[in-house]
């Protein structure tokens, strides 16, 4: 099972976060808000915050800026995930993605499943991996950012974590791009 290695220290990660929404201002935007209170409470660094329409290209733009700032270390979306012919997000971080980190998705149907029972199937949660910067899509609603952040991302960027996690892999994430 998973677990914290309280003998090892804390490694801070500087953390975007992008909200899509065509309505929301930053006053209004509580699902954004509900990540930057969880990642500075965790310990992390909240790297920039941005609030952008839903279009494609914008959101793969503004994806693309945080992939080359090299004071990003992760972008976590929030909004754009589900069917609706407005929502792109998950259509935008793909085209951003060198790797997607499928079971991302997965396991956040799993963790939804036990809040929302087969609503869950209406997300299209995301995550992949640019220029060694992780992405994650995850939905629009406070609720939905609680459990991704919850059950998912304070863990895995946690370096602490055991038995692995994405900080400690965070180097080696370039690997390929430096062997040329």
């Amino acid at each position: 099972m998973s677990r914290i290695d309280e003998t090892l220290e804390f490694i801070p990660v500087r953390i975007a976060i992008l909200t899509v929404s065509d309505s929301r201002s930053l006053e209004e935007d509580r699902s954004g808000q509900v990540l930057v209170d969880r990642l500075q409470a965790a310990g992390h660094e909240l790297a920039d915050r941005q609030i952008i329409p839903d279009e494609r290209r914008e959101i793969a733009n503004q994806l693309r800026a945080w992939v080359a700032d090299p004071e990003v270390d992760v972008v976590i979306s929030t909004g754009g995930t589900g069917l609706t012919g407005r929502d792109v997000s998950v259509e935008a971080h793909r085209d951003v993605y060198e790797k997607e980190i499928e079971a991302f998705g997965t396991v956040f149907t799993i963790v939804s499943m036990k809040k929302i029972g087969t609503s869950a199937v209406q997300s299209r949660a995301t995550g992949g991996v640019a220029g060694g910067t992780y992405l994650f899509a995850l939905p629009g609603s406070p609720g939905a950012c609680k459990d991704g952040w919850d059950e998912i991302l304070a863990f895995q960027l946690d370096y602490r974590h055991r038995p692995c996690n994405f900080v400690e892999i965070m180097p080696r994430l370039t690997e390929t791009q430096r062997r040329k």
